[in-house]
């Protein structure tokens, strides 16, 4: 990504976390680092359809882009005008879908799309409520397939806060398989990554 294109990342992200705090969890993109760690659980073979739960900017898309084969889907559900707007202009490949994720059965249906292999979230989940956390979840759910896997991003230093700890809870309570990843360090903040699979 060309110097240019990184400040105005950078600034599209900083301008909607200070205007909408309560929809940006972090207070800078996701690092490359992370991006390349996401990345893995995407299926580099076949045609598998990956769906990301906002984006944001869309740090993760471009590393999710390249691994994946022609043929495959590259969809994003994002709740933010703004990013959508961003995500559109310089990410034309990827399919932009704007909406709530709470309603991630009916924005699938509506774009054609039954079942998706890998779900991949950015929500800030320590913002949410534990009834929204598990509200999201099912939806998440509901779109994967039998054999498909769930990722998402926490922060260690949310790690002692209330909120985080309901969040994992709800990841076992939804999931039978939780794997937490080793942590990245070289992110601002600390990140630790968790692949699930076989909801229950």
């Amino acid at each position: 990504m060309s110097k240019r294109k990184k400040l105005r990342e950078y600034w599209t992200f900083l301008n909607r976390a200070a205007r909408r705090p309560s929809r940006v969890g972090a207070v800078l993109p996701t690092s490359r680092h992370v991006a390349a760690a996401v990345a893995t659980v995407v299926p580099s073979y076949g045609t598998p359809t990956v769906l990301e739960l906002g984006p944001g900017t869309g740090a993760l898309s471009g590393p999710i882009q390249r691994r994946l084969s022609e043929g495959a889907r590259h969809l994003a559900v994002e709740i933010d005008p703004e990013m959508v707007r961003y995500l559109r202009s310089t990410k034309p490949w990827l399919e932009v879908i704007e909406g709530d994720a709470t309603h991630l059965r009916k924005l699938l249906d509506d774009a054609g799309v039954d079942q998706v292999d890998a779900v991949i979230s950015s929500i800030p989940w320590t913002l949410l409520p534990p009834d929204k956390q598990r509200e999201l979840l099912l939806q998440a759910t509901s779109v994967m397939a039998p054999n498909g896997v769930f990722t998402t991003v926490t922060y260690l230093t949310t790690l002692w806060r209330p909120p985080t700890r309901q969040f994992v809870e709800a990841l076992h309570d939804t999931f039978e398989e939780v794997l937490p990843r080793t942590a990245i360090w070289r992110n601002v903040p600390p990140a630790r990554i968790y692949a699930c699979r076989r909801p229950k």
